[in-house]
């Protein structure tokens, strides 16, 4: 696996931002990869459509704007209607299931992945890790980042005294989307590795 262009589309107070520094800083620092972020976001400190892009490549970056997503995660309804069509035919998307509904228009090919992460957030007692619980999910359905490079990641970035809070939004999110990969390569035993790169 080579270049992987990933984009993280919610809203402000989502942790939309901080989804995508983590993933960058596990491919980079962890898992000795190469990795950049762009991240846009609106005036609004919360409420306001936000976004990230990730590139993660196994060489330096030469370009760091994502042109058209391997992978996109959207949190919120208007990230999904607004970078849904962009995403690369036979990519994967990954959706937060109780706020987004995909519809007819993705292109061809494209695997979706759902997860409830603000439910799963909100029975750990804090809205706030749903981010992380998507990046436990995207970690288990994709392997792009490795799961220790994550957690070392995860653990560098929280702010101290919520680690055991936020590495179990991690192992949630992880072991979610585990189960949902493993659903997929029953259906499916060439979906066992991405289609990606």
């Amino acid at each position: 696996m080579s270049r992987v262009e990933i984009r993280i589309g919610g809203l402000g107070g989502q942790g939309v931002i901080l989804s995508g520094i983590l993933l960058g800083r596990a491919a980079s620092i962890h898992d000795g990869r190469h990795a950049t972020l762009i991240q846009a976001f609106g005036p609004e400190a919360r409420g306001s459509a936000c976004s990230a892009q990730v590139t993660i490549d196994d060489d330096p970056v030469d370009y760091p704007y994502v042109r058209q997503p391997d992978i996109l995660v959207v949190m919120s309804p208007d990230a999904y209607q607004i970078f849904a069509s962009q995403l690369k035919p036979g990519g994967i998307l990954i959706y937060e299931e109780d706020l987004v509904t995909p519809g007819p228009g993705l292109p061809d090919g494209v695997r979706c992945y759902g997860v409830p992460a603000t439910r799963f957030a909100e029975e750990l007692g804090r809205r706030l890790v749903l981010n992380i619980v998507m990046v436990g999910f995207f970690v288990g359905v994709t392997g792009i980042v490795s799961r220790e490079a994550a957690e070392q990641a995860l653990l560098a970035l929280v702010p101290k005294g919520t680690e055991a809070l936020n590495r179990a939004a991690f192992q949630k999110g992880l072991e979610h989307g585990l189960e949902a990969r493993e659903r997929t390569v029953a259906r499916d035993p060439a979906a066992s590795a991405p289609r990606l790169g």
